[in-house]
């Protein structure tokens, strides 16, 4: 039955997300944060309650907290990291970089659309995007639902929708990069009672992995050099993951309760462009990649957090000019990034004998702390740099993320964090008492209050002990990265506002 369509579309939504994942869900949190009227179309009737992902990096992690999010997935295990298997001893780096482990992505996935619900975000289940044409104004979305052909109008439409991206092949946008190689076998299981080998370890034929998972279901991941994973993953028998298994550990897992089986291998892609028109790509639709330190799933999550309040923005009709067009050219470089890294610690984790040299000279660089911070930092995402301008100035953290849980102690006495002030996901001016100029740049923030928060609070350590070390003043962008920081000047301060947060609408002077 085909549905009938009013002419005009009058309740249009500002935009539609494709793709019911951890990064179509995040998008359309962050869309409705920033006032958009968004829906998530998703072929499935129902969350798949698969998890090839088990956790996120130290980025993502802060992502979700700096919405307030983290504290809904509980207790949560910080996981020692590596590169390639390269130990990287997380405790003596300034940084916190240590990840998530142990969350299956269905976990994730949950979290983020009771998250919705909250909000007012509807999620279509079983409606599956089969085309759409773009016309002067937006996008008109045909879609195949419970009662048949249906059409729907918005101004943006957004394709979360995976490595094998509909929305991507329909925009004509390339999928650039190499083809499989390799690849690997992993399996969930009760009572497989094998040793835990949460960061793998090599054998003569390849690779092993085991952790556990949860509830003391084991997840084993397995690199033979002898099998490759099957063109049509329906075809994989659990029975060659298990024989695989103890050819390689001598552990039986045969008898154990299979919960889900699957592989992978190391093709690695990256979208040429992540726009056309009124498209935009996301996640999995712009990059895929060997699965390597939880990395796809949390760089997905920052594309999104990256282009939510930007579109929000555009929608508004506050953005300035060329706003969305830093979607691209910020999260296109960290993907080229992910690609590289990804490879890299692929030939280094997986290859055989030949590699050992080049991983004995790894292991004694990783002992450097410059070495050790920068390999850390490719994975855990904590070193993304955006670039602000020349006119933001040349404070040291400029375009940096500004660590979420840094505390503050705000004038009446009570104490806060820096994730605290970006639930709203909105811009922030921060400004302590020992400002100069502290009266000027509040005013001038004043004049973007309708977008932009302005906060006074003093940087603190534990209870009231002062935290000198932070800036005496700056500007966050809602995603939590620093698009001014003093000593540079008010002048700089306006101009920042003005390239983010567009015009100024005008305040209250404070004085």
């Amino acid at each position: 039955m085909k549905v009938q369509l009013q002419e005009e579309y009058e309740m249009a939504k500002g935009a539609i997300v494709v793709g019911a994942g951890p990064v179509g869900l995040m998008l359309a949190g962050e869309l409705r944060l920033g006032g958009v009227d968004v829906v998530v179309y998703d072929k499935l009737p129902a969350p798949s309650g698969e998890s090839r992902g088990v956790g996120f990096t130290r980025r993502a992690a802060e992502v979700f907290d700096q919405r307030g999010l983290l504290d809904r997935f509980g207790d949560v295990e910080w996981a020692q990291g590596h590169f390639g298997g390269v130990r990287i001893d997380f405790g003596k780096l300034a940084d916190n970089h240590f990840s998530v482990r142990g969350i299956p992505q269905f976990r994730t996935e949950e979290i983020l659309e009771d998250w919705l619900k909250q909000l007012g975000v509807q999620v279509k289940r079983q409606h599956e995007v089969t085309g759409y044409r773009q016309t002067p104004d937006g996008v008109v979305v045909e879609y195949q639902g419970p009662d048949g052909y249906g059409e729907e109008h918005a101004a943006y439409l957004v394709g979360c929708d995976g490595a094998r991206s509909l929305i991507r092949r329909l925009a004509g946008i390339d999928f650039i990069g190499w083809n499989a190689t390799r690849g690997m076998y992993m399996a969930d299981l009760v009572g497989a009672g094998v040793r835990q080998r949460p960061i793998g370890e090599k054998t003569p034929d390849g690779m092993v992995m085991a952790f556990n998972l949860e509830n003391g279901v084991d997840r084993i991941v397995i690199h033979d050099e002898n099998l490759r994973p099957p063109e049509d993953k329906s075809s994989l028998k659990f029975t060659e993951i298990a024989d695989a298994w103890q050819r390689m550990t001598g552990e039986s897992v045969h008898d154990a309760e299979v919960r889900w089986i699957s592989s992978f291998t190391d093709t690695t892609r990256q979208a040429e462009h992540y726009r056309s028109g009124r498209i935009f790509l996301v996640g999995d639709a712009t990059h895929i990649h060997m699965p390597a330190g939880a990395q796809g799933m949390s760089v997905g999550v920052q594309d999104a957090v990256n282009l939510g309040w930007k579109l929000a923005a555009t929608l508004a009709g506050w953005a300035p000019d060329g706003l969305l067009d830093t979607f691209e050219s910020e999260r296109h470089p960290v993907g080229e990034k992910l690609m590289r890294n990804t490879r890299a610690q692929t030939k280094l984790y997986l290859t055989g004998d030949e590699m050992e040299p080049l991983r004995s000279v790894m292991r004694e660089l990783v002992e450097l702390p410059d070495v050790a911070r920068q390999l850390a930092g490719m994975v855990s995402g904590l070193d993304v740099r955006y670039d602000m301008g020349e006119q933001a100035g040349e404070h040291p953290l400029l375009g940096l993320r500004l660590d979420p849980s840094r505390g503050l102690r705000l004038p009446d006495g009570d104490h806060c964090r820096v994730a605290d002030m970006l639930h709203a996901a909105r811009g922030v001016v921060l400004v302590t008492p020992a400002a100069a100029d502290a009266t000027r740049i509040r005013s001038t923030a004043a004049e973007w209050t309708d977008r932009v928060d302005l906060v006074t609070a003093d940087w603190a350590a534990d209870g009231d002990t002062p935290a000198p070390d932070g800036p005496q003043a700056l500007l966050l962008r809602p995603d939590g990265h620093v698009a001014w920081a003093a000593p540079d000047g008010v002048d700089r301060l306006r101009s920042a506002l003005e390239r983010w947060f567009g015009t100024a609408v005008g305040g209250v002077p404070v004085v």
